[in-house]
């Protein structure tokens, strides 16, 4: 069992993560510059999940043995963790097995003609050119079923939501986008959206994967109506994702999917269902995997966010820096650390992403190469794929320099080295 961290320390939070001790390739260590894919978990994060499965595992909210309660008790605790860490309250906090999960729910409900909010022919639904497929394809699919229009923001030339772009009129029903890009880094001026949202009648959808493991975030104070993460990125397990909603609306929505759990009454006849959030949560749910979650959060409050977000603006910034002064390299984002995230994507003339990513991981570095999930974004910047280098608290100022040393030895490697 490992000690709790008291005061922003890289060295002892980096001990708390057995696996960026490890070496790869021949023995170089490991530098982990993917967490905007996947972050690792400290010893605190499996320590609660094993502490759960040797002492109280049992299907919650069913049992009435002694097990049952501590496995139910333990679940709610971690609701309760997290809906406090994001600013909301228990009720309005539901699981699913990811974000992409959460995000479904939202889109398939909007387009059940049970919920009065529900869109149809007419209707238009707002998204950015900036966001992941997950905050893409499931609204794409809503306005095929529905009849709506799916309309969107463009990108200006440093990845940005483009304000300009486009004008919301009252046929706009939804408005949804990624709180800080997976790509380009940039995050969304969430108060502005919200007002232009608010002042044509639609409710705002949030997709902050990658903002709430990296900065403080509050969904009551920023007006959202919905918000969507995942365990995974922020120091917690895979296989659980969180849905925000706002109380009334989730009071008013009909279920997603149904089975057991999630009911009030059953007849041959008809079923009546339970109130949110078990309304959502159809089945025996991912247990182990909400408390290593709420195990996560614990460990990122006594941290600080605050504390975590300054670390990381530092390692941005260095980031920008070092590959800013490597000729031949394009930054695929804004180019400072104002109103930035931890993703810096680049390229690198004279050489394809994969490859890039080839060269960096044999000398011990490990990017995310591709399109990200974001093949549009990639079009409206005319490349096929981009290096992303995605940072954490664990991470550090050398690890930066890793990467800028793995980039000039890529250019050295393919001869690609300005004049």
């Amino acid at each position: 069992m490992t000690t709790s961290v008291r005061v922003f320390d890289v060295t002892r939070i980096r001990n708390d993560f057995p696996i960026l001790a490890r070496t790869v390739r021949d023995g170089k260590p490991l530098v982990y510059l993917d967490s905007g894919a996947t972050s690792q978990r400290p010893n605190q994060v499996l320590d609660a999940e094993r502490e759960f499965l040797t002492t109280c595992n049992a299907a919650v909210h069913r049992g009435a043995h002694q097990l049952a309660e501590e496995a139910t008790d333990a679940y709610e605790n971690a609701r309760a963790a997290i809906a406090g860490f994001v600013g909301v309250d228990s009720d309005e906090l539901v699981f699913t097995k990811n974000a992409t999960e959460s995000l479904n729910l939202v889109t398939h409900v909007l387009g059940d003609d049970r919920f009065e909010r529900h869109l149809g022919p007419g209707d238009e639904i707002v998204i950015t050119e900036l966001e992941h497929h997950a905050n893409l394809v499931p609204w794409q699919e809503l306005a095929r079923s529905t009849g709506a229009t799916l309309r969107w923001y463009g990108v200006t030339d440093d990845g940005r939501i483009d304000l300009d772009s486009l004008e919301l009129t009252a046929a706009v029903k939804v408005v949804a986008f990624t709180h800080q890009s997976n790509v380009t880094g940039a995050v969304a001026p969430v108060e502005e959206l919200v007002r232009r949202a608010r002042a044509v009648g639609a409710l705002v959808v949030l997709d902050a994967c990658q903002s709430v493991p990296h900065m403080a975030v509050d969904f009551h104070a920023l007006g959202v109506d919905y918000a969507a993460f995942s365990g995974h990125k922020m120091l917690g397990p895979s296989g659980v994702g969180v849905l925000y909603g706002r109380r009334e609306l989730l009071n008013a929505m009909p279920p997603f999917i149904t089975g057991g759990s999630m009911i009030e009454t059953v007849t041959m006849e008809r079923t009546t269902y339970a109130p949110p959030p078990q309304r959502f949560e159809a089945g025996v749910p991912m247990t182990s995997q909400v408390v290593g979650l709420g195990a996560a959060v614990r460990y990122l409050d006594e941290i600080g966010m605050d504390a975590v977000a300054a670390h990381e603006h530092t390692l941005v910034e260095a980031a920008l820096a070092a590959l800013g002064a490597i000729d031949g390299v394009r930054i695929i984002g804004p180019t400072t650390a104002e109103d930035r995230g931890g993703a810096v994507s680049f390229v690198v003339d004279g050489i394809h992403a994969h490859d890039l990513g080839q060269i960096l991981d044999d000398e011990g570095v490990a990017i995310r190469v591709g399109h990200h999930c974001a093949w549009p974004l990639h079009r409206r910047f005319g490349v096929a794929a981009t290096a992303r280098a995605s940072f954490a608290l664990y991470n550090t100022v050398d690890e930066v320099a890793a990467l800028a040393a793995a980039v000039r030895r890529a250019q050295e490697f393919f001869g690609e080295v300005p004049a």
